[in-house]
């Protein structure tokens, strides 16, 4: 079973095997985390980005699938970049979000990753309410079966941490 760990902090500073990020569909960088961890990062991830586009994903990379890439300057060994969908108050898209976690675990696995950093996927720019975000997040991390050792939400403040907090068993 895996660990899950709650961290308030910055997902770039991580020293983890993988850095989830919450990747717009181009894979060519964004605001938010996206645009924090190629900043970080450097050249050598949106390298890696543009090789994928030019070769697998010529549309971009589908909502609530992941792929990896070198992590550059980060202090991880690879990122694994992932679509979350954007909310809707019409459409219930929750079984994206959660394929974005599950999607993103058989990647690290695929990696052999043992500890992958996980960021709040879609729960910024792309509306997700926090509390829903938070259950889809733990509950789909704890159902996966994976080889993954632990996984560690970095939330960006406090407000977002509790969210998590209250969701994690034993927290």
């Amino acid at each position: 079973m895996v660990e899950v760990v709650l961290v308030c902090g910055d997902i770039t500073e991580q020293d983890v095997d993988a850095v989830v990020n919450a990747a717009n569909s181009s894979l060519l960088g964004g605001g938010g985390v996206d645009g924090a961890i190629h900043r970080r990062g450097g050249p050598d991830i949106l390298a890696e980005c543009r090789r994928l586009r030019a070769s697998h994903f010529g549309t971009g990379l589908p909502t609530g699938k992941a792929v990896a890439t070198t992590a550059g300057r980060l202090r991880a060994r690879w990122v694994i970049h992932t679509v979350g969908p954007v909310w809707s108050a019409t459409e219930d898209r929750s079984v994206l979000l959660a394929s974005c976690y599950r999607e993103s675990l058989r990647v690290a696995d695929e990696l052999g990753a043992r500890i992958v950093a996980f960021p709040a996927i879609s729960t910024g720019v792309f509306g997700w309410p926090m509390d829903d975000g938070a259950r889809i997040a733990v509950e789909t991390v704890c159902a996966a079966r994976t080889s993954v050792r632990e996984v560690r939400f970095v939330l960006f403040d406090d407000t977002t941490y509790s969210a998590f907090a209250t969701q994690v068993p034993d927290s």
